[in-house]
Formats: C-alpha cells, structure tokens, sequence
C-alpha cells in the first residue's frame, strides 16, 4: 500500500505593502529635486513669465475669495486650522509617541529630524530668497515672512509623506495604503489651493513647498532603508 503524501503547505501571502526600496526612494527624491532647483533659480531672478503666470493666477482667484466670502471663510477654517503646519506637526507627534511605545526609537528619532529639517530648510530658503508676497488693495487674510516656499505647502508634503511612509513600513494593508494616500493627496493639494485661494501665497511657492517636501522624505526614507533595513 503506497505511502500517502502529505499535502503541500499552501503558499505564503505575498505581503500587501512590500518594503521601500533606497534605489526607488533616491530616485524619487532626485525626480523632485530636481524641479524644485529649477523653479528655485526662475523664482530667484524674477523669470518675466514666471510672475506672469503667478500673477495671473493669484489675481483670478483673489476675485473669487472677495466676491465669495463664504467660501473664504471656509478656507480660513481649513488653512488656518486643519491644515495649519502646527496641526500636521502635533499628528506627527502623536506618531513619534506611538513609535516610542513601540520601541522604535531609531524611527521615531528618524521621523523628528526629517521634520525639523524641513523647518530649518523652508525657514533658510525664504530668507535667502526673499520672496514678496501678493499684495492686494482688498486682502481677506494675512501672513507673515517671506514667501518662496509655500511653509504650509510644504509642512503638508513633509507630514503626509512621512505618515504614508510609516504605514508601509508598518505593512499596512494595501487598502489602508490607498485610503490614507487618497487623504493625504487632497490634504496637500488643499492647502495649496487655499492658501493661494487666500491671497498670501503665489502658485510656484506652493509647488516649490510641494516639491521640497516630497523630496526631502523620499531622501529620508531612502537614507534610513539603506542604514538600518527598510523592515527594521
């Protein structure tokens, strides 16, 4: 009588959210960066069509904010308050306090130096640069410093990137992924929108914001996957 086989075990799930790769992340970071540098120089020697295009921009949608108080109100609420950078820094703080109770103490360290140096960056380029800001007869808000780059802009890059990252490490279910990346996606892009919406920020200093920020986190995520393991 023949032996019965056993049967073969079933084979293992590959995992919903691979491990990013430093290749990939330096990539990413080089395919942002580079943009970036290029719109730093045009911004910097005041590129005629540059300004036109802000111009253009930032003046059809001041008409809308004034003739539209409603809806800058609700704009005020969001730029001010939900997407303010004090805000997306106090969920990065809650994330570096979960990170700790989870013994991840090189990550949450990590996560804190991306951040601060996001700061340091944005705070350097808008003295270095010196950008004004739009000036309006009518103005509906206000803010402070210089312009080039967007803070909020790229607090939210900074801070969304950071979090998408850190559910992937986590391996987070592709679902989750996709949820918390479509969040993100509108976060940024809103307060983008609103902060031009606003009147207190030209279009290219959100993008330069946008484009910093992603930047600076794929180099973060590249640089910690290649020191310490993309699963540590």
């Amino acid at each position: 009588m023949p032996t019965p086989v056993p049967p073969a075990p079933p084979p293992s799930r590959p995992s919903s959210s691979p491990s990013p790769s430093p290749h990939h992340a330096t990539r990413l970071s080089l395919l942002l960066l580079l943009p970036f540098t290029v719109l730093l120089v045009l911004v910097a020697v005041r590129w005629s069509p540059l300004l036109a295009f802000d111009q253009g921009i930032a003046t059809s949608l001041h008409r809308t904010a004034v003739t539209d108080p409603g809806l800058t109100s609700v704009s005020k609420v969001f730029s001010d308050w939900v997407w303010d950078p004090w805000t997306l820094r106090a969920l990065l703080v809650v994330a570096v306090v979960v990170l700790l109770r989870r013994g991840r103490y090189v990550l949450s360290c990590w996560v804190v130096l991306t951040a601060a140096v996001g700061t340091a960056l944005q705070q350097a380029l808008k003295a270095l640069v010196g950008r004004q800001r739009p000036e309006w007869p009518d103005p509906v808000d206000s803010a402070h410093y210089a312009a080039f780059p967007s803070g909020h802009a790229m607090t939210a890059a900074v801070a969304g990137g950071l979090a998408l990252w850190l559910l992937r490490l986590s391996g987070a279910r592709r679902r989750w992924l996709w949820a918390a990346a479509v969040l993100v996606g509108v976060s940024v892009a809103g307060v983008g929108l609103t902060r031009v919406h606003l009147g207190v920020h030209w279009a290219t200093d959100v993008l330069g914001g946008w484009l910093l920020g992603g930047a600076l986190v794929a180099a973060a995520a590249a640089g910690y996957a290649h020191r310490y393991g993309a699963r540590r």
